[in-house]
């Protein structure tokens, strides 16, 4: 891919500017992983807004679900529109709409919020992705992901921090979400330089007789309409079983990530440990997540991402199966849990690195708001399904199994997708892409 078009520093080096605002993107992600699960307690203990149980499940639940409209329906826009322009839109309609909660009169208003909310948010994740794919060095595609997405639990992190700050006063966390996106969005608009580029280039060598000397770059018109992405694309050989894989991997990556998240404090409980410990043992769950996330990326690079993906699949089954086991000693239970962060979290990411790694830059928006989209049903059944456990009385030990089962039907589902894939015309004709 050119990059003429991408912003340059004096010295001639790539601008850090695309780095450091993908990267701010995803902590705002970040903050929605958690910022529920924050404000529901206290919103069911004061029975604002009339919330009750019924009413925090409904509000969650769609605001999931706007996540995966957003991910599935708008972020394959950033393929037409251009991956900027969508981010800078993502942002600042969550944004909008995050500032919207503080103003809710009722549940109804609350999830309605919510659930446009996660329209923007949804689509924010792949093209922030998608972006940082056309902007990596070649061969550092895996290193590029798994760092911009160490910002999603950096944003976790911080918003947990934030709640312990002013939580009873909930509405300061969505004004505290929503002021956040505003500050970002300029920044987007000035300083985020396009990636796909309003015309393509094609070698002058490659053109027609009488075009420039061999070795200068010609401009084209942009691709006609029959050659812009669409998920019919995906349905086209070679793609239906790569897409296949990528979204039963991504289902079950999306269900550990909630699912561990909303109900690791509550499994720990009933295995014996105290409330207190469990908080914690979340909290470095997800330091964990982050560390896993720059190991991850340099060995994606360096050993293939296939091979790393299933290793890491295949290693948080055994270390979510090794937490069903009672762990006496303190320190080996804090260090089993930061290990299964270290492998669980930066698994799904590296799903989106392959995505990108396998699809060719026009699809790669689609597939990644495909992946994205279809692992968000993993975010609502993830919690849905530990909670069913947990109100049978059987969380502990059947959560960790019913995690590890998880990631073996991921291991198995990606075993089947080729490390490599060449790119194909809509004709089903053989192109390669770089």
């Amino acid at each position: 891919m050119s990059t003429s078009s991408l912003d340059k520093s004096s010295s001639g080096e790539k601008s850090r500017w695309p780095v450091w605002l993908c990267w701010l993107a995803m902590v705002l992600d970040g903050f929605d992983l958690v910022v529920l699960g924050t404000v529901i307690p206290t919103l069911i203990k004061s029975q604002e807004l009339g919330f009750d149980a019924v009413g925090a499940t409904f509000a969650a639940t769609v605001s999931l679900v706007g996540v995966g409209l957003g991910a599935l329906f708008i972020a394959p826009l950033s393929d037409r529109l251009g991956r900027r322009n969508l981010l800078v839109a993502c942002v600042a309609w969550f944004s909008l709409f995050t500032i919207a909660v503080v103003f809710a009169p009722n549940v109804a208003w609350f999830s309605t919020f919510r659930l446009l909310a996660g329209l923007g948010l949804g689509a924010c994740l792949p093209a922030a992705l998608a972006y940082m794919n056309d902007y990596a060095p070649a061969g550092a595609a895996g290193k590029s992901t798994t760092r911009t997405m160490t910002g999603y639990h950096v944003g976790a992190v911080a918003t947990a921090f934030l709640a312990l700050m002013v939580i009873p006063s909930w509405r300061t966390m969505f004004v505290a979400g929503g002021l956040a996106g505003f500050a970002l969005v300029p920044f987007l608009w000035f300083k985020l330089p396009e990636t796909l580029p309003p015309v393509h280039h094609i070698p002058a060598a490659a053109s027609p007789a009488g075009a420039s000397p061999a070795g200068s770059q010609t401009r084209v018109q942009a691709a006609p309409e029959e050659e812009r992405a669409s998920f019919r694309d995906l349905g086209r050989k070679p793609y239906p079983l790569i897409a296949a894989g990528v979204a039963v991997a991504s289902f079950m990556g999306l269900l550990l990530v909630y699912g561990l998240n909303t109900w690791l404090p509550q499994l720990m409980a009933s295995a014996g440990y105290s409330l207190n410990a469990g908080l914690a043992l979340l909290l470095v769950l997800n330091v964990g997540a982050v560390v896993g996330l720059l190991i991850a990326g340099v060995l994606a690079d360096r050993h293939g991402t296939k091979k790393i993906v299933l290793l890491w699949f295949g290693l948080s089954a055994v270390f979510l199966a090794a937490l069903s086991i009672q762990i006496q000693n303190e320190v080996v239970l804090y260090a089993a849990v930061f290990v299964t962060g270290v492998f669980v979290f930066s698994s799904q990411v590296l799903v989106y690195a392959w995505v990108s790694q396998l699809f060719p830059v026009r699809l790669r928006g689609t597939a990644l708001g495909f992946a994205a989209g279809v692992g968000r049903l993993g975010a609502i059944l993830g919690p849905a399904v530990t909670g069913a456990l947990v109100a049978a009385g059987i969380a502990y030990p059947w959560g960790f199994y019913v995690f590890a089962a998880a990631a073996v039907l991921a291991v198995i589902a990606l075993a089947f997708v080729p490390q490599t894939v060449p790119a194909v015309s809509r004709t089903g004709a053989s192109v390669g892409h770089s």
